[in-house]
């Protein structure tokens, strides 16, 4: 259920982001009309991605189209994980899909992130999802291989 929950404030937190970067950037001090040149560290990245959002929001907003897919994409596979918890031992598969995927956050995170600029640190952040993920998917399919195992009954 964590897990699920996970994917759904993912998915419906990919739709506001200029109005959570207005936020976020509020709360940190940061000042839209500061050039992000200004600050330094976690504040320089966040006035650099608002300003860029913002930008592209009133140039081109048709790319936060992307944006919508990938939060449309995050509410879908959360539906998948609902198959583990009506019926875990025949959906194992699911979870099997969910550490796979954990996986392969790190290297995506780490390659694409520095094919596109983003500052090592946030990468790090990025990959935590993964592996924060594969923890609590680890746990989930442990238990379902315990259950297989009950359901099955003594060998004979």
């Amino acid at each position: 259920m964590l897990f699920i929950a996970g994917l759904v404030v993912s998915g419906l937190t990919a739709f506001p982001l200029e109005a959570e970067l207005d936020a976020l950037s509020i709360w940190l001090g940061i000042d839209p009309a500061v050039p992000p040149a200004v600050y330094s560290g976690g504040r320089w990245w966040i006035a650099t991605v608002a300003l860029g959002v913002r930008e592209t929001n009133a140039n081109y907003p048709f790319i936060a189209y992307g944006t919508d897919w990938l939060a449309f994409a995050h509410l879908v596979i959360a539906v998948a994980f609902i198959g583990p918890m009506r019926d875990p031992v025949r959906n194992l598969w699911v979870v099997t899909f969910g550490l796979i995927a954990c996986a392969a956050v790190i290297p995506f995170a780490l390659i694409a992130g520095q094919v596109r600029g983003i500052p090592f640190y946030w990468r790090l952040i990025d990959c935590s999802f993964g592996v924060i993920g594969a923890i609590l998917l680890l746990w989930a399919r442990r238990c379902i291989v315990r259950l297989a195992v009950v359901e099955a009954g003594p060998a004979r």
